[in-house]
Order: C-alpha cells, then sequence, then structure tokens
C-alpha cells in the first residue's frame, strides 16, 4: 500500500482519540482534563500537517500536475481506492466521535482536522493528478 505511514498514522491517532473522547463521554470523568489535552494537541498537530501538505501540493501545482482541492483533499480521482476508503473512512469515524461526544468535550470538534489532513498529506505526496493544460488563447487579444 502506497503511502501505509500515513494511512497507520491516521488510524492510530483516531484510536487514541476515541478512547480518551468516549471514556469522558459516558461519564469518566478523571479523563475530562487528559481528553481536553488529546483534542487541541491533535489539532495542533494538524496544523502542520496541513502547511506541509499545502507546500507539496504547490509544489506539484508548478511543476505542471492539475491539482484540485477535491482530488487534492479528497482524493477523488487522485488515490486508490482502498487509500481513499481509509482516509476518508478515517475521517468520517472521527467526524462521528467527535460530534457524538462533543457536549462533554466541545474540543473534540478539532479533531477531525487530523484525519483530514493526513488525506490532504496523501494526495499531495502520492496522489496522481493530469498534467495541466496550457491556457486558451483569445483570438484577438493583446500581449
Amino acid at each position: 500500500m502506497t503511502g501505509k505511514a500515513i494511512v497507520v498514522a491516521s488510524w492510530a491517532t483516531l484510536g487514541v482519540f476515541a478512547v480518551v473522547a468516549i471514556a469522558d463521554a459516558v461519564g469518566l470523568h478523571a479523563l475530562n482534563t487528559p481528553a481536553t489535552f488529546v483534542s487541541v494537541a491533535l489539532f495542533l498537530i494538524s496544523l502542520p500537517i496541513w502547511v506541509y501538505a499545502f507546500g507539496l501540493a504547490l509544489v506539484r501545482s508548478s511543476r505542471g500536475d492539475d491539482i484540485a482541492v477535491g482530488s487534492w483533499v479528497f482524493l477523488t480521482p487522485s488515490a486508490p481506492k482502498e487509500q481513499r476508503r481509509h482516509l476518508l473512512g478515517a475521517t468520517a469515524v472521527c467526524i462521528v466521535v467527535a460530534l457524538a461526544t462533543a457536549w462533554a468535550n466541545p474540543f473534540s470538534v478539532l479533531v477531525p482536522m487530523l484525519p483530514l489532513g493526513f488525506a490532504a498529506l496523501w494526495g499531495a505526496r502520492y496522489g496522481v493528478y493530469p498534467a495541466r493544460r496550457p491556457p486558451a488563447v483569445v483570438k484577438g487579444a493583446r500581449r
């Protein structure tokens, strides 16, 4: 599997978040502070991942790849089905966990930025994009 480390990191961080957030939400209030810490930490980790993924996408775009946000972040059709299923699946599960536990810890709504950032990173590193077409020349336009 191409980019396996990114896929594993996406599911692993989701697992850490889910264990702490769900335990806090079902009444283990001793985990309220750790759940907040984990949620904020995972969000903060997502920020440099997003910046790095954006930088990689910019480099690829400047080298001639036709990258759009939908194909870069949501991996359609730039990634094989297996990677897309894993990365977007982790994002979907994270969103469900975040929404289900937001009443106990409002910071949990920040966490889905991380698996989505991992999808963007995968798309920037391993995505397959068509070559950018040259701009159309308008007849009669001045140079």
